[in-house]
């Protein structure tokens, strides 16, 4: 995956006694709910995959539990515009941050498309896999068994959701939209009854701090932004946008489709 470069990051704001204070209690709390779920959720689904195969009538809700909640202890005010589509179909967005993993499970019920490293990933590996990831190898040779799995599993029901850009940046631009994955919706069986539903994410740094403060890109390394955020008093906002549904099959190919939405996501910042 090629890693957006761009400026170089502001320098980390200094924490302060009140500061590590806030890491203490914010990461304690948010690693209790976020892993004390877990295991509720990895009990429930003991019992719903017998059942429900691919369709998981109930652990989403927890998933939604522990994402609004994250918001909640990290204090960031969660705003939304739009409104979510019902048909069946895929979700796009722009991609500037962890964050965006809790702000997008904490509205909508969706399965992220990750690369296949990430299952790997100590602690978010997990997380991944409990949640119904559909992980993908940057591989040509898979293509074909992942555009069927892609299939079933919006075919069950899923909204897959995977940010185009192909890597996150400063939260300040959206990248040109990466067309490969879209092309899991021109199948013979999908393009008729799919829809795409583009969603913008835009966040707002905290009072006197650099407007790249929630972005998340480069070689930037995960714990100290993770402080960072944990730190701040006070913090900024997350705006979710959710943009009209498009029909797939109103688009000739994957890269008209591709272009559309990523002029709906660029309409967010403007």
């Amino acid at each position: 995956m090629t890693v957006w470069v761009g400026e170089a990051p502001p320098p980390d704001p200094q924490i302060g006694a009140r500061g590590w204070l806030r890491v203490l209690w914010r990461g304690a709390a948010l690693g209790s709910v976020t892993f004390g779920c877990l295991g509720v959720l990895l009990l429930v689904r003991l019992v719903e995959r017998p059942i429900f195969g691919w369709k998981r009538p109930i652990t989403p809700f927890i998933t939604q539990f522990v994402c609004r909640m994250a918001f909640i202890i990290l204090g960031i005010a969660y705003r939304v515009e739009g409104t979510q589509m019902r048909q069946r179909g895929a979700v796009v967005a722009n991609h500037a941050s962890w964050l965006d993993i809790f702000t997008l499970n904490a509205r909508k019920r969706i399965y992220f498309v990750s690369k296949a490293e990430v299952a790997n990933w100590p602690g978010i590996g997990w997380l991944a896999r409990a949640t119904g990831t559909v992980f993908i190898k940057r591989n040509p040779k898979e293509a074909r068994a992942q555009t069927e799995l892609f299939g079933a599993r919006l075919k069950a029901g899923h909204k897959l959701l995977f940010f185009p850009e192909g890597t996150s940046t400063d939260g300040l631009r959206v990248l040109p939209f990466k067309t490969t994955l879209f092309a899991a919706f021109f199948t013979e069986d999908l393009r008729d009854i799919m829809h795409v539903q583009p969603v913008g994410i835009v966040y707002a740094a905290p009072c006197g701090q650099d407007a790249r403060f929630y972005g998340w890109w480069g070689d930037m390394g995960f714990g100290r932004h993770l402080l960072k955020v944990l730190a701040a008093h006070p913090q900024g906002t997350v705006k979710v946008i959710y943009h009209a549904p498009l029909k797939v099959s109103d688009y000739p190919d994957r890269k008209a489709l591709a272009k559309a939405c990523e002029d709906a996501v660029r309409a967010s910042f403007t």
